[in-house]
């Protein structure tokens, strides 16, 4: 609660700054990319299930797009606030592979891939530092889960190179251990809190590039008020390509 309580403040400190300095310079435009993400923490297998990695190269590839600004608030453009709304699909995935075993002599390997998608909607309040094009920033990112999505792929390898694969999106189990149809998302809390820091560069035609890590705070299992909240939290890069045009 005290890192919640600390990230707010800077938001609302960084809001407040803005009503209070107008140094121009004012810009707006969109942003996209790509998002690599997973959970974490003790009690994430109970999302999850079994045979789960939080290695970094099993994280998931999804994509974000949405808008931003950016606002001046020092006369030298030093400091400023950047506001943005959105759009981020996140989740995590499972793989695993079975290479024997099988009572078909011509099946080589079976490998099985679980993914669950969760569609956020993200709003970074973020401080920026500006030194030259390069830029560094730092803030909280209030988030809004307003869908999920299970989907699981398997294929089959055969000795002569053929292989057969299948797509469902079957159903899933929360950590209640009940079965859910795919687009259920009740298991999962519905808004988050993340710390945010990143750094980038952007040209003076407004052209940005920049790479963001986001921790969430608030355990995304969503245990409807219960002691002993189990804890899985959301991580995710995210690599922008952004256009701000300047208002004047």
């Amino acid at each position: 609660m005290k890192k919640i309580a600390l990230l707010a403040a800077m938001g609302v400190a960084s809001f407040s700054a803005v009503h209070a300095q107008d140094a121009g310079g004012f810009r707006i435009g969109v942003k996209v990319g790509g998002t690599y993400s997973n959970i974490s923490g003790d009690n994430v297998g109970q999302i999850t299930g079994a045979n789960y990695s939080t290695d970094l190269g099993d994280y998931k590839l999804g994509y974000n797009a949405g808008v931003g600004a950016s606002i001046p608030l020092t006369s030298d453009g030093f400091l400023s606030f950047a506001p943005e709304l959105l759009y981020n699909r996140k989740g995590y995935e499972i793989k695993s592979k079975q290479t024997g075993g099988f009572s078909n002599p011509n099946i080589t390997s079976v490998e099985d891939e679980q993914q669950r998608v969760l569609h956020y909607l993200d709003v970074p309040l973020l401080a920026r530092i500006n030194a030259g094009g390069l830029f560094f920033e730092l803030g909280p990112q209030v988030s809004y889960l307003f869908g999920s999505k299970n989907k699981q792929q398997t294929t089959i390898k055969y000795s002569d190179g053929t292989k057969d694969k299948t797509e469902s999106n079957g159903g899933f189990r929360d950590y209640t251990g009940i079965s859910r149809d795919e687009a259920y998302k009740s298991d999962l809390a519905q808004f988050d809190i993340s710390g945010v820091a990143g750094v980038g560069y952007m040209t003076e035609g407004g052209i940005s590039l920049g790479l963001r890590y986001a921790r969430g705070f608030n355990s995304l299992i969503d245990t409807k008020n219960q002691d002993n909240e189990p804890k899985a939290f959301n991580n995710a890069f995210t690599l922008q390509l952004g256009y701000l045009i300047p208002t004047r």
